[in-house]
């Protein structure tokens, strides 16, 4: 015993009291009960409609997406040093169009990726406002993927997986398309440019496909 490690001595008393399975088993036992809390977050999210949830805007006042109903929604995340930041325009455009027909266009500022939205709300606002005329909604920094994901993100990425199922956000200006019903219909990746989405937006907002 004398040159048995401490803490192989400890494992051993415990052995021969038959205390054992306890300690080997007690780091499982808090995995499994965290996975089920997991699982049971993930199935409440899933269960819920978007109209549930409730948001801090770029002016950090509460939104409430329950004011949203009946509208077509193209929601994306987005950011101000990104490659991909020339979209505001092309959004804005879409906004501009369409809005009278019952589209609502929602961007949540993401720090995620690179570290390509740095500033804070009002930096983010005056940006949008300065550079791109943005008159769309526009929310507080959120995070949308890992454990302080907004769990309106989790939903949207439950409904509409990316390719090959996958569920995280893979890249600034990742969009979620929304129907009149609140049913999210489809993913669309950074790379798909927001005129390119015109033909299904103006499918659900029943108007001439120009």
């Amino acid at each position: 015993m004398e040159n048995i490690a401490p803490i192989y001595k400890y494992a051993l008393m415990l052995f021969l009291s038959g205390s054992v399975v306890v300690v080997f088993y007690l780091p499982c036992l808090v995995c499994l009960e965290t996975s089920e809390k997991y699982k049971k977050l993930e199935a409440v999210e899933m269960d819920a409609e978007i109209y549930g949830f409730t948001l801090s805007d770029i002016d950090n006042n509460d939104f409430s997406f329950e004011s949203l109903k009946g509208k077509v929604l193209l929601i994306v995340n987005t950011a101000s040093k990104c490659g991909f930041t020339p979209q505001y325009e092309g959004l804005e455009s879409l906004y501009k169009k369409y809005k009278d027909g019952g589209l609502e266009l929602l961007g949540f500022p993401c720090d995620q990726f690179l570290h390509q939205e740095p500033g804070n709300e009002a930096e983010i606002k005056s940006f949008c406002s300065t550079e791109y005329g943005v008159s769309f909604l526009m929310f507080s920094k959120i995070h949308v993927n890992g454990a302080d994901a907004a769990p309106l993100y989790t939903y949207l990425k439950n409904a509409a997986p990316g390719a090959m199922g996958s569920k995280a956000v893979k890249w600034n200006f990742t969009k979620f398309l929304v129907n009149r019903q609140g049913e999210v219909l489809k993913r669309y990746g950074s790379m798909d440019k927001p005129e390119a989405i015109a033909r299904d937006i103006e499918s659900l907002l029943d108007v001439a496909v120009s």
